[in-house]
């Protein structure tokens, strides 16, 4: 015998469920059947819906803990991003520590060793959000494409944050590890006291090898408060 008359989806199901039992339950006698044989299907109707709400009650708050948990990892890296990127910046936190930590020790190696890299990174800020820098990277040989040379693994970017007026760094040797970066673009946060403070950045290429390219243009962004 065909069941397609009993509709699929729980929620359809129910309701099918609900008018079958009310009529039936209101027309027994025209049906030529006793009241106690729908009782049960009644009974077990009811079971069906107590536990279809439960069913639906524990989905919705299983997706409202994941939001929940989500919401909070996002917060929570935000917060240990900027950290660390103040701990990247001091100079009262050596290598040996940055290991412990667990973040990501700068490679300090300013040569370019044989079959490196050649070109240089293109920089370029985008300040439109309050403390926070969005740095774009492209190759110079490719400036139109954000694919990176071949064989490299990310573009390395340093900084040295100065109160406006001050002049930019003239040598790498000034500025402070931020981090390695695989994909253009790369964001960063500042505390309230950067805010109006010039940023000023230089990035290299770093090949898989270990290779390190020649350092860019130095890049100069306020940090918007």
């Amino acid at each position: 015998m065909s069941k397609g008359y009993i509709p699929r989806s729980d929620t359809e199901f129910q309701q099918w469920m609900s008018n079958f039992v009310i009529y039936a339950n209101e027309h027994f006698e025209d049906l030529g059947i006793a009241q106690a044989d729908i009782s049960p299907i009644s009974t077990a109707n009811s079971d069906f819906v107590t536990k279809m709400i439960a069913n639906t009650n524990a989905q919705q708050g299983a997706q409202s803990s994941r939001q929940a948990k989500d919401d909070s990892r996002d917060e929570l890296e935000s917060m240990v991003r900027q950290f660390v990127r103040q701990l990247q910046a001091s100079s009262d936190v050596d290598d040996t520590e940055r290991e412990g930590l667990g973040i990501t020790v700068p490679d300090r190696t300013r040569t370019v060793s044989v079959g490196g890299i050649n070109t240089r990174p293109i920089g370029a800020v985008d300040t439109s959000q309050r403390l926070r820098h969005e740095i774009r990277f492209s190759d110079e040989a490719t400036p139109t494409s954000r694919a990176k040379p071949k064989g490299v693994m990310g573009c390395e970017i340093w900084v040295k944050v100065l109160p406006v007026g001050e002049a930019p760094p003239v040598s790498a040797d000034e500025l402070s590890f931020v981090s390695m970066d695989t994909a253009s673009p790369y964001i960063t946060e500042y505390d309230g006291a950067d805010g109006g403070k010039t940023a000023h950045y230089m990035l290299r290429w770093v090949k898989s090898s270990g290779d390190k390219g020649p350092w860019s243009e130095t890049v100069s962004a306020t940090i918007t408060a």
